[in-house]
């Protein structure tokens, strides 16, 4: 690990030296110290928009999420003894159906 020191509105430059025939390099990361205040410190940071710039939490916890959807699904527990193997589709049952009384006649009571 490279350990620097800077002031407030020092800045370091992060490139990358292209190797023979690697074509173009990358354009440079600038970090810059904005501010220094107690134990806080707070950084400015320029970077190419296709580079991801994370705290370092946000990231560890993006590589657990994604560790854990990688890993396979785990097995299915065998049935508990004396258990009745499950039904396809659960037995719920159903209220019987109510009967419809026939439309009252035009000029009855109870008819609109």
């Amino acid at each position: 690990m490279l350990v620097l020191t800077r002031k407030a509105s020092d800045a370091i430059v992060l490139f990358w030296e292209p190797g023979p025939g690697a074509g173009d390099a990358p354009p440079p990361i600038h970090i810059r110290v904005l501010e220094v205040s107690g134990e806080t410190v707070r950084l400015g940071i320029e970077a190419p928009a296709q580079v991801r710039v994370l705290r370092e939490e946000v990231w560890l916890a993006t590589q657990a999420n994604q560790a854990a959807a990688d890993s396979p699904p785990p097995a299915t527990l065998p049935p508990a003894p004396g258990s009745r193997p499950a039904a396809p589709h659960p037995l719920v049952p159903t209220a019987p159906r109510r009967r419809t009384s026939p439309p009252v006649p035009p000029g009855k009571p109870g008819s609109r």
